[in-house]
């Protein structure tokens, strides 16, 4: 009983975390994947997991500790969601307030249609979190979990729900300070465009303003590009820092 508490139970942890962590938790990853790649995750992490304090695996306790590790591991997978979601707001942002937000595709992540600007935004932040290695950083979290809070042991602090509540808040501030280049440049092409129908009336602007408001919104958003990787960046240290409040490590 020692020995299957000491794999079954992490692989419920873990696979929580890469069912919904960003990359791999995709619809389009195939749940087999997500199982075998969970398997070979908790096989390897074995030896460097604590002995789990629960063995009695046939009782109604069972249920609430397989509760408490999907809560676990949802929560850790669920930061680096905010961390991809913070540049879809931004790019919905950006395709909204320049015209573009008329061209959606299907997002594969979760299957709803999005402007084609945040789908753009999504694949570069996706790439970016793999080249920081962190799909390896939230393996690493998801075991350092194990010590600070073990198998069997306290339920996870209330506090943890509120830490993920408001770090929210950075979503919507990253978001902003990543498209408020574009948005003040856009306003001030809708300004100019104000004032040329105040001076000339008989020109129709909705017909030569829209296709300007297009190329300019493009080449605004090629323009401010660089930004995205310093964003990211900062971002990305951010929920570092959540995540080791939520594991009780040090960053």
């Amino acid at each position: 009983m020692q020995g299957l508490s000491d794999y079954i139970l992490p692989l419920i942890r873990i696979s929580s975390m890469i069912m919904v962590m960003a990359g791999l938790g995709a619809q389009s990853v195939s749940k087999r994947i997500k199982l075998c790649l969970s398997i070979v995750v908790t096989l390897a992490a074995a030896p460097a997991i604590p002995q789990s304090q629960f063995t009695d695996l046939f009782s109604f306790q069972m249920i609430l500790v397989v509760i408490q590790e999907m809560i676990i591991g949802i929560a850790i997978g669920f930061a680096s969601l905010l961390l991809l979601n913070t540049f879809i707001v931004a790019g919905q942002v950006l395709a909204m307030q320049t015209g573009l937000g008329f061209a959606s595709v299907v997002d594969p992540s979760n299957g709803l249609s999005v402007p084609a600007v945040g789908q753009f935004y999504l694949i570069l932040a996706t790439l970016l979190f793999f080249v920081f290695d962190g799909h390896l950083m939230m393996i690493q979290m998801v075991i350092f979990s194990f010590e600070s809070w073990p198998i069997g042991g306290n339920w996870w602090h209330v506090d943890n729900y509120w830490e993920i509540v408001t770090w929210g808040a950075w979503v919507f501030a990253t978001a902003l300070s990543l498209s408020l280049a574009p948005l003040t440049a856009m306003l001030v092409i809708n300004m100019a465009f104000g004032i040329m129908t105040r001076a000339a009336p008989q020109m129709n602007i909705f017909s030569v303003g829209f296709a300007f408001t297009l190329v300019a919104g493009l080449t605004i958003i090629w323009a401010t590009l660089g930004n995205f990787t310093m964003q990211y960046e900062f971002q990305w240290l951010r929920m570092i820092e959540l995540m080791c409040e939520l594991v009780g490590c040090t960053v």
